[in-house]
Order: structure tokens, then sequence, then C-alpha cells
């Protein structure tokens, strides 16, 4: 049960143009994470804004992106991040749910490419550690340019917020993942 109550948007017309943004970003849902963000408007906009610009205006591509994410979901266990992408985001950017279920344990599975564990590896060293040890780093150059490394880390470090407040926050997982 989520610590904190939820806006409920008939109750909050005063919401209406911000809850619109997010329902138009979210394939037409307000999610959970916005219900209790919306205490805060202009803090729920700037989580909204950011984590948009974290997913879809990088060069990443979708499947490392959801790699990178569902990997720090697993290490905080934070189901409500691994049930949001799998397999409804996942899927689509070509993650099996074999490859999702193994992100779990990465290192001892047979997917995942030399440039996909050297991310991985560096979500393992960003999340678990914080200081990234320089050989960890250095495997990344031979795959990644220096701008894909920045958003890389920016997508890491966001999601280790996110699972960090989704955790505090006891936020409930959505009504079609129970």
């Amino acid at each position: 049960m989520a610590r904190i109550s939820s806006i409920e948007e008939k109750d909050h017309p005063e919401l209406a143009e911000l809850i619109g943004k997010v329902r138009a970003g979210r394939r037409g849902a307000l999610i959970n994470v916005y219900k209790l963000l919306l205490h805060s408007p202009e803090l729920a906009a700037t989580w909204f804004e950011l984590i948009g610009k974290a997913r879809f205006a990088t060069a990443l591509d979708g499947r490392l992106r959801e790699i990178a994410i569902l990997r720090v979901g697993y290490l905080n266990r934070t189901d409500y991040v691994v049930k949001q992408h799998v397999p409804e985001l996942a899927a689509p950017e070509g993650l099996s749910q074999a490859e999702c279920d193994a992100l779990a344990d990465w290192q001892k599975s047979p997917f995942f490419s030399a440039r996909e564990r050297a991310a991985l590896a560096y979500a393992d060293a960003m999340t678990r550690e914080v200081t990234v040890p320089d050989a960890v780093f250095d495997a990344l150059r031979p795959h990644f340019s220096e701008r894909q490394i920045v958003e890389l880390t920016v997508l890491i470090g966001i999601y280790n917020m996110h699972t960090r407040v989704f955790t505090a926050l006891a936020i409930d997982p959505e009504p079609h993942h129970r």
C-alpha cells in the first residue's frame, strides 16, 4: 500500500493541463507514479520532462535503454519498475521474456552482446558502489561515443533515483500488473 495518497484526476481540475501532458506521453495512462508526484505539480512536470528526455531524446537504442532500466530495477529490488517495463516496454525494443528475466543475474546468462555487457557492468558499478572503477568505465569506450556514455550515465542515475523514490513511497503496482 502506497504511503502517500493518490491524486485523483476528477478531484483536481486545476491539474488538467499537466495530467493531459502526462497522459499523452504515457500512452493515455495516468500511472501511479504521477498520481503520487502530482502532490507537487512542478516536481511532477519536471520528472515527466526529464524521464522523457532521458528515454527518448538520446543516441541510445531502445534495447540498451530497457536493459539498463531493468538492471537498475533488479539491483534495487523495485518490482514496480520491472513490472512496468516487462513485457510492455521491453518487448517492443527486442527483449524477450527470457532476456528480461536473465537481467537479474546477467553475468551467468548466455544473452547480451559485449556492448550490452559493458553497459550492464557500468550499471552495476554505478548502482552498487557509486564509484565506477576505471576498468569498468574504460570497457564502455569501444562501444559508445562520449555522448552515449553521458546519456547512459544519466539514464542509470535517473533510474536509481526513480527506484529509491518508488521504494520509499511504497508505490502500488499498476492495476494491470496485479
